[in-house]
């Protein structure tokens, strides 16, 4: 059986035809269609894009946080965190990439889309622990990726690179402790060394 895969331009034109008014933005580039939608709106559409003729997005195969506090030319409606889906449709061969903002850049929460498509789960998990994203509805949300003990949320532009603590096995003590970062901040630049006749070059 062939399966021939629909145009972006086609995609697009079904995903406005049932989302209607829901959409803030839409565009298509590189051959992808992004759409972005408020976040009273993000659970519906989510069904809709899921269940609807024309969509039929069966699989969400990615999910992330994104926090756009030093993008250079801001946000697409000014707000910091985003969260970025990625969802497919096996039956129609067409994809589509779904953003929306958290309206609270102070307390970020989303609708969690985890009994929509089950494989959001750890996806939004990893988002809350990264990003401190909440989900709500979401029915296991905890930290992931970082230890138990850990104080903040690593991928936040405002997150200092080397951390706030560091962890390690204390042998007096056998067991794990946590400290002050010991490691000191400084820049390295690499040094660029060529020959004078580089790659035969004169």
């Amino acid at each position: 059986m062939t399966v021939y895969s629909v145009r972006p331009e086609a995609t697009q034109a079904a995903i406005e035809a049932v989302l209607g008014e829901k959409i803030k933005h839409i565009s298509t580039a590189l051959g992808e269609v992004t759409v972005q939608v408020a976040a009273a709106d993000y659970l519906a559409v989510a069904k809709a894009l899921r269940d609807a003729p024309g969509c039929q997005f069966e699989q969400l195969i990615d999910l992330c946080g994104v926090d756009y506090s030093e993008y250079p030319a801001g946000s697409l409606d000014g707000r910091r965190y985003a969260v970025v889906s990625h969802l497919l449709s096996v039956s129609l061969n067409q994809r589509v990439r779904l953003k929306v903002f958290a309206p609270d850049d102070d307390m970020p929460m989303v609708a969690s889309v985890n009994d929509i498509w089950n494989s959001a789960n750890w996806f939004e998990r990893e988002a809350f622990d990264l990003f401190g994203i909440v989900f709500d509805g979401h029915n296991d949300l905890r930290r992931i990726l970082t230890d138990y003990g850990f104080i903040g949320h690593p991928f936040r532009k405002d997150f200092p690179v080397t951390g706030h603590v560091e962890m390690r096995f204390d042998a007096e003590q056998a067991r794990v402790i946590y400290q002050p970062v010991t490691i000191e901040t400084r820049e390295i630049t690499p040094r660029i060394v060529r020959e004078d006749n580089y790659g035969g070059l004169q």
